[in-house]
């Protein structure tokens, strides 16, 4: 899909934060908020923009920490689908944030969030493992968060961290 210079300035600009008004959009492009809408639209339905989210330190909030670990998957690639079957498969599962095809030693990098690094272990042992085409794993346990798509995190020190009652 080929789009015209305001739209690829449209979706960096709502890359970096996509709660900002049509209207702050609008004046930074110099263009009409009728316009911004119209390209906003356009992107969605051509799923250029797929989703809206939000960066979230979950270290500050206590008892919602969680684990994530990054895992290398060597796999077996199937023929007339390569690596699409096997990744579609391992994407579905509800631990996996995300899979990507790789180059170098491995083939697909998987992020997966738990609860604790057992949670993990037993999801990588007993379902990410055992699939038929994962010739091997390595488990990279993440222990501290820096920067994140960006955002970098950490208040140098200082421990704010917020409690959530249930």
């Amino acid at each position: 899909m080929q789009l015209r210079e305001m739209e690829l300035d449209l979706v960096r600009i709502l890359q970096k934060d996509a709660r900002i008004s049509s209207e702050n959009i609008a004046k930074m492009l110099q263009v009409t908020t009728e316009e911004i809408d119209n390209a906003i639209e356009r992107l969605e339905k051509d799923n250029v923009l797929v989703r809206y989210s939000s960066v979230v330190d979950w270290s500050k909030i206590e008892g919602h920490e969680g684990v994530t670990a990054m895992i290398d998957v060597k796999v077996a690639p199937k023929r007339g689908v390569g690596f699409d079957e096997v990744a579609h498969r391992i994407y579905r599962y509800k631990e996996v944030k995300s899979v990507y095809l790789m180059s170098g030693a491995y083939d697909l990098s998987v992020t997966v969030e738990g609860r604790t690094m057992h949670e993990v272990a037993t999801f990588v042992s007993e379902k990410l493992s055992t699939l038929d085409s994962v010739l091997s794993t390595t488990t990279h346990f993440q222990l501290k968060k820096y920067k994140h798509d960006g955002t970098i995190f950490g208040d140098h020190g200082e421990d704010k961290r917020i409690v959530v009652s249930p």
